[in-house]
């Protein structure tokens, strides 16, 4: 090739008529259609648990995302009513969305919505419950790894053999998932003695959960470890202990993470030991751009996890970590995922 001074030049201006448009020509990518033209982009978010922090920040990832994308998106909050989460998937066909993010719920309730938008022509993924679909990816925080990660803390912390209390509600995907973790770890450690199981999500589900954990600690006053893997579980269980004088003889350990949640576990003498999370806003935007990449004829993958870290008590502390901005600077394994992140997807996590 004959790279002559004129071609230098030549591509010398190019590139810097690229940079001036904010553009690195190596990396450079066109957005695939429709997100050529994201105003004409519609998609909904159809929800099922919308109480506490966890969902707030998972709501504001999804706005994030899908502001960076350019689209037009709608939220629908069914407040944990079944029959009404799935009008509310009719609702969103009605309004002619391209696709729609089903965020938690029933399987019983939802397996057929699911199934209506996409005879509809509508793209679906689902974060948290499962629509028994094959052509609807399942959004996941590794479920199994978020209690995996708080049970291996608990055994470090108090050995082999404890009592304990554990809540539960059965039938929502992730707990079910949590769940089975806990039943191996059961078995994979008979000195763990499970004394009590309880649990609700009746709102203000905290307050719910501190009731019944009341009645448990009084007939159990020996329970050591309190496995609550939902953090308004734990939340619940805290101000029980709290209220019992237990704090510095109980441990809580739990799933989720916020920055009301580091206050509590900061507190002195506070029982909530450790947590195993997601950040919840990273788990919305992979929601979008899973959902994103199906809408530009591209395959996410059947299950689209969200890997998680242990935050302990310790860590916050030593790290002074006070919010959940300071978690993700401080543990920048919990910032960002990279995760259903095509090339051409905008990042809103980029500075």
């Amino acid at each position: 090739m004959d790279f002559t001074r004129r071609t230098f030049t030549r591509l010398t201006m190019a590139l810097a008529g690229a940079t001036m448009l904010g553009v690195t020509p190596s990396l450079a990518q066109e957005k695939p259609a429709p997100f050529d033209n994201p105003g004409n982009v519609k998609i909904a978010l159809v929800r099922y648990l919308s109480t506490g922090d966890f969902f707030q920040a998972y709501l504001s990832g999804v706005e994030a995302q899908a502001k960076a994308l350019g689209v037009d998106l709608r939220v629908f909050d069914s407040r944990q009513d079944a029959a009404l989460q799935a009008d509310m998937v009719d609702q969103a066909i009605a309004l002619g969305v391209q696709g729609i993010i089903i965020q938690h719920g029933l399987t019983e309730s939802m397996k057929d919505a699911a199934q209506r938008a996409v005879d509809a022509g509508i793209k679906v993924v689902a974060f948290d419950v499962n629509v028994e679909n094959d052509k609807i990816p399942q959004i996941e925080q590794s479920d199994r790894d978020l209690a995996r990660l708080a049970l291996e803390q608990a055994i470090r912390d108090n050995g082999e053999s404890w009592k304990a209390g554990y809540v539960y509600v059965a039938g929502i995907a992730p707990l079910d998932r949590r769940n089975e973790t806990w039943v191996e770890f059961k078995k994979k450690y008979p000195g763990i003695n499970e004394v009590a199981m309880f649990g609700t999500l009746d709102n203000p589900i905290a307050n719910s959960v501190a009731n019944q954990a009341r009645s448990v600690l009084s007939a159990n006053p020996d329970i050591k470890v309190m496995f609550a893997p939902y953090d308004e579980f734990a939340k619940g269980v805290k101000i029980a202990v709290d209220e019992a004088g237990l704090s510095k003889d109980i441990k809580i350990y739990s799933a989720d993470i916020s920055t009301s949640d580091i206050a509590a576990m900061r507190e002195t003498d506070s029982a909530w030991a450790a947590t195993a999370a997601t950040n919840p806003a990273v788990v919305g935007q992979v929601s979008v751009r899973a959902l994103a990449m199906l809408l530009a004829g591209e395959d996410p993958g059947h299950n689209v996890i969200v890997p998680p870290t242990l935050i302990t008590q310790k860590d916050l502390n030593d790290n002074d970590i006070k919010n959940m901005e300071e978690l993700s600077a401080k543990m920048p394994q919990f910032a960002h995922a990279d995760v259903a992140m095509p090339a051409w997807m905008p990042n809103p996590n980029a500075k």
